[in-house]
C-alpha cells in the first residue's frame, strides 16, 4: 500500500467516522462527477498496487459485483468517490442484473468510464461460448472493451490451451479486452503454478486468506505467479467455512482486535493485504456498512504484530474441519463418481456463514439433476480419509441435499 499517504492508527476511527459522515456521501441527486469545493480536503482514496506486468495499478480492494447492481447505483459512486476502482461481475451474477447495473452507471456517467477497471468472466470456455459471452457482456456494461476478462470457476490446467490463448489474442487485437486470466475456486495451487509457465496469463482471481497462506504450496504458487508477473486477486478472504463456527478462538480474535482499534473481519482482510504479492481483494459489498468498514480498512496502516497471526492460526487449526482448502483433486477421484465435492462445500459456505440462502440454493440447483439424484448414494469414506482438513463430507453433502435441495 506504499502507492498511498493511507493513514495513522490513531487516526483510524477518525477515518472511519468521517467515511460515514454526511459531507462525504454523495447526496442522491448528484453524481460521480462532482468535484470538492476550492479549499476543501481532498477525498478520501485508497491505496493502489501494480497488477502484474500489465502496467496497471489497481485499488487494492475492488467492489465484488454477486448482487443487484441496478438497485445500488448510490455504492457505486460512492465506492468510485472512495477510490475503489476494481470492479469485479460476471455474466453469470444475479441473472445479469449484476452487470446491467454496471451498464446503468456508465451510461449515466460515461466519463468515469477511465477510472474503472473492469472485470468479467464467462462460465463457457471454449471460442464460440467465450465470443458469445463476451458479446453479452460488453452490451450489458455499455461499455467497448473488458479490462480484465477471466474464464470463470476453472479448475484444470487444460482449460488454459492453444484455443483459449488463440481466442484472447484475437480479443485483445480486436480492442474487445486489454487483458485475460481466470477465476479458481478450487486446485489455485495447480492452476497458479500452471499458468505462471505460460506466458501468456495476465490475471488470476482465486481464494486467498489468513488459512491458505499458511500452506507453503500456496506460497510457492503465489510467488511464481508474482514472478512471472500476473497480477493476483484474492476473494473469498474472511476464510468462511462450509459450517458456522462458534469458537473460543474467534472470540478471542475478535476481542483482540476491537482493542486494537478493528475488528476481526478488518483483520483477516489485513492479514491478506499484507502480502505483497496480491494486487487487489475482491470483496462482495452489496451495502455502505460493508463498503465504509473494508475501506477504512484499507487506509489504516497499522499491521498485524506476531502475537495477532499465532492467534488467527489457532483459530484456523480449530476449526479446520469445516473449511475446505479446495483440493479437489485429491477429494473428487477417491469418490469415482461425478460429485463435485468442492462445489458443494463453496455453496454451504454460502448458506452458513455468508447467509446467502437464495445463492447458495439457485448454486446448487445449477448442479445436473442426474448428479444430485446421486449425490446421497455415493461412498464418501475414501475422500474423507485423504482430505487434509478432516471434513466430514458425506455428513456435509448430505445436510447440503436436505437444504439446498
Amino acid at each position: 500500500m506504499s502507492d498511498n499517504k493511507g493513514c495513522s492508527r490513531r487516526n483510524f476511527f477518525k477515518i472511519a467516522g468521517a467515511l460515514g459522515a454526511g459531507p462525504i456521501l454523495f447526496p442522491a441527486n448528484q453524481a460521480a462527477e462532482a468535484q470538492p469545493e476550492p479549499g476543501s480536503p481532498t477525498p478520501v482514496r485508497i491505496p493502489v498496487r501494480a497488477f502484474g506486468r500489465t502496467g496497471v495499478k489497481v485499488s487494492c480492494l475492488g467492489l465484488g459485483g454477486i448482487f443487484d447492481i441496478t438497485t445500488n447505483q448510490l455504492l457505486l459512486k460512492q465506492a468510485l468517490r472512495w477510490g475503489v476502482t476494481y470492479w469485479d461481475t460476471a455474466e453469470s451474477y444475479v441473472g445479469g442484473k449484476s452487470e446491467r447495473g454496471i451498464g446503468q452507471f456508465l451510461k449515466k456517467y460515461p466519463q468515469t468510464r477511465k477510472e474503472i477497471f473492469l472485470v468479467s468472466k464467462s462460465t463457457r470456455y471454449d471460442p464460440e461460448g467465450l465470443s458469445q459471452y463476451l458479446a453479452q457482456s460488453l452490451q450489458r456494461t455499455n461499455t467497448n472493451y473488458i479490462d480484465l476478462y477471466f474464464l470463470h470457476g476453472i479448475n484444470s490446467p487444460s482449460l488454459l490451451g492453444k484455443e483459449a490463448r488463440a481466442w484472447a489474442e484475437r480479443a485483445k487485437s480486436q480492442g474487445k479486452i486489454k487483458f485475460i486470466g481466470f477465476s479458481a475456486h478450487s486446485n489455485m495451487e495447480d492452476m497458479l503454478l500452471a499458468a505462471s509457465k505460460l506466458g501468456w496469463i495476465d490475471g488470476a482471481m482465486i481464494r486467498y486468506d489468513f488459512r491458505l497462506m499458511r500452506s507453503e504450496k500456496m506460497r510457492r504458487a503465489v510467488d511464481a505467479c508474482s514472478k512471472a508477473g500476473i497480477g493476483l486477486t484474492a476473494m473469498k478472504t474472511q476464510g468462511k467455512g462450509s459450517v458456522a463456527v462458534d469458537s473460543e478462538a474467534e472470540l478471542e480474535l475478535a476481542s483482540r482486535f476491537v482493542k486494537r482499534g478493528f475488528t476481526d473481519a478488518q483483520a483477516r482482510l489485513k492479514a491478506v493485504w499484507e502480502d505483497p504479492n496480491i494486487a487487489s481483494i475482491c470483496s462482495q459489498m452489496a451495502n455502505m456498512t460493508i463498503l465504509m468498514s473494508n475501506v477504512a480498512a484499507a487506509l489504516d496502516r497499522t499491521k498485524l504484530t506476531s502475537e495477532d497471526r499465532k492467534l488467527m492460526d489457532a483459530f484456523a487449526l480449530e476449526t479446520s474441519g469445516g473449511y475446505c482448502a479446495g483440493c479437489t483433486s485429491i477429494c473428487e477421484p477417491a469418490i469415482g463418481q461425478a460429485a463435485p465435492v468442492g462445489d458443494i462445500m463453496r455453496f454451504l459456505m454460502y448458506y452458513n456463514s455468508y447467509g446467502e440462502v437464495e445463492h447458495a440454493r439457485n448454486c446448487f440447483a445449477a448442479i445436473p439433476i442426474e448428479v444430485r439424484e446421486k449425490l446421497e448414494t455415493i461412498d464418501y469414506s475414501g475422500a474423507e480419509r485423504l482430505c487434509p482438513q478432516k471434513i466430514k463430507i458425506a455428513e456435509l453433502v448430505m445436510r447440503a441435499v436436505k437444504t439446498l435441495g
